[in-house]
C-alpha cells in the first residue's frame, strides 16, 4: 500500500449480522500451558446468516469522559502486538498460518479522536487484574476477542505459570503468578435455549440462571449477544420461545431481543454488586458479506469516506432501552463504526489453509466475512479494555 503512514476517517458502513456457533468442551480439566491443549478442538460451526438487519451503529456510547468509538485507523508498523503464531488462536481466525499473503490488517491501530489509548502493556493488564477474574460472555465473536486478549498477555508469562482449564462452557486462561484468569464462557442469546420434547429447540426468554451461574464471582464481565436474535426461517436456532410456561412460535424477534435482554439486565441488578464488579456490554461486530460471501476478498486496507449516514440498528434501539432502566452501571463499548470500515481484516478464504479447503479452484472455496484475522481488529476492542481498565 502506497503512502503509509495514513489515518482513515470512520465512516458509516452497512452490515449484516454473524452467526456461528462455537462449543466448548463439557469435561472439567487443567492442561499446564498447551503441550496437550488443542485450541482447535473446540469447534466453529457456520450459520446462514438472516438478511433481514442491515444497518450500522449509532454515535450512542455511555462513556461520559471520552466516546473511544470516534477516531481514525492509522498505520502503524511497530503492530501487531503478539506473534501470529500465538498458540491460543484457532486455524479459523490464524489467516497468516492459512497462507494470507498480505499481512497489513494485522498493522492499523485505533486512534480516539477525543482522547488517546495507551499502547497494550501485558504486564500492566496483568498487574490491573491481579488477583481477579476477567470474563468474556457471547457468541464465536466474543471467542476470537478473548483469544485476541490471551495472546497479547501470555508471552510475559513463563510457559510453567500458564495454564487453561475448562468447566462447563466456559474456557479460562491462568496467570498463576498474578493469581488472574481471563475467561470466556458461551452464551451467544445469553438467556437458556434448551432442547426439549421432540428434540425441539426452545429459546426460555425469561430463564437465565443454568448460563449466568458460570457468571457468578467475576470481577470484568464483558457481554455481548446481537446476531443470533435476528436469525428467522430455516437458519432459526430454535422452534419455539417459551415466557412464563407458554409456547411462541411468531414472536417479532426484536419484542423477544427485548425480552431477553431484560431478563439478563435484571439479572445483574439482582446479583452484582457495582462496587465488586465491573459490567460491559460490547456493541455488535459487523460482517461484510453480500455479494455472497466475497466483499471482503482481495481487501487490503480499510474503506474511506463512503458518505452514509449512519442509522441506528434495532437491536442497539432495543439494548439502549434496556441499559437506559438498569440500575446497575453497564458501560456499552461501541466497535461497530470503528470496525465496520475494516472489511480487509476479514478471513475470507484464508479461514481454512489451502489443504483444507479440498480445491485447486479458489473460486469455489468458502469466504469467511464475519469472523476476524488474529492478530487484527479484536486486538483494539481489547485495547480499549485495556484503557477502561
Amino acid at each position: 500500500m502506497a503512502g503509509k503512514p495514513l489515518t482513515v476517517p470512520t465512516s458509516s458502513l452497512f452490515f449484516l449480522w454473524l452467526a456461528t456457533l462455537s462449543v466448548v468442551s463439557k469435561n472439567s480439566y487443567f492442561t499446564p500451558c498447551l503441550a496437550n491443549f488443542d485450541m482447535d478442538s473446540v469447534e466453529w460451526t457456520e450459520e446462514k446468516e438472516d438478511d433481514g438487519v442491515n444497518e450500522v451503529q449509532s454515535q450512542h456510547t455511555l462513556s461520559r469522559a471520552c466516546d473511544l468509538s470516534v477516531g481514525e485507523w492509522a498505520f502503524d508498523a511497530s503492530y501487531p502486538l503478539y506473534n501470529p503464531d500465538c498458540p491460543y488462536l484457532v486455524n479459523q481466525v490464524s489467516c497468516r498460518r492459512n497462507g494470507r499473503p498480505d499481512s497489513d490488517y494485522e498493522k492499523w491501530r485505533w486512534k480516539p479522536q477525543q482522547c488517546s489509548i495507551p499502547r497494550f502493556d501485558a504486564l500492566g493488564f496483568l498487574g490491573r487484574i491481579r488477583k481477579k477474574r476477567v470474563m468474556l460472555v457471547g457468541d464465536s465473536i466474543m471467542r476470537s476477542q478473548w483469544e485476541s486478549l490471551v495472546c497479547l498477555v501470555e508471552a510475559v508469562i513463563p510457559s510453567e505459570r500458564k495454564l487453561v482449564s475448562s468447566r462447563g462452557p466456559t474456557i479460562a486462561f491462568h496467570a498463576m503468578d498474578f493469581e488472574a484468569s481471563i475467561e470466556f464462557s458461551w452464551a451467544p442469546l445469553l438467556v437458556e435455549l434448551k432442547e426439549e420434547a421432540d428434540r425441539k429447540k426452545v429459546l426460555h426468554l425469561d430463564s437465565i440462571e443454568e448460563n449466568a451461574k458460570y457468571w457468578r464471582g467475576v470481577d470484568v464481565l464483558v457481554f455481548d449477544s446481537a446476531h443470533w436474535w435476528t436469525h428467522s426461517g430455516e437458519w432459526s436456532s430454535w422452534d419455539y420461545y417459551k415466557v412464563g410456561g407458554r409456547l411462541f412460535t411468531g414472536l417479532n424477534p426484536m419484542v423477544a431481543y427485548e425480552r431477553g435482554l431484560t431478563t439478563w439486565a435484571n439479572w445483574v441488578d439482582l446479583n452484582l454488586d457495582p462496587r465488586r464488579t465491573r459490567v460491559i456490554f460490547r456493541s455488535v461486530s459487523p460482517q461484510h458479506s453480500r455479494e455472497n460471501g466475497w466483499q471482503c476478498y482481495k481487501q487490503r486496507e480499510p474503506l474511506v469516506g463512503l458518505g452514509h449516514r449512519p442509522r441506528v440498528p434495532w437491536q442497539l434501539v432495543v439494548l439502549r432501552e434496556v441499559l437506559r432502566k438498569t440500575s446497575f452501571p453497564v458501560y456499552l463499548l461501541d466497535v461497530t463504526r470503528m470496525s465496520a470500515v475494516r472489511r480487509d481484516g476479514h478471513p475470507s478464504i484464508y479461514g481454512r489453509a489451502a489443504d483444507a479447503q479440498g480445491r485447486q479452484d479458489t473460486a469455489a472455496w468458502t469466504s469467511d466475512c464475519s469472523h476476524w484475522c488474529l492478530p487484527g481488529v479484536p486486538d483494539a476492542w481489547n485495547e480499549m479494555l485495556y484503557a477502561l481498565l
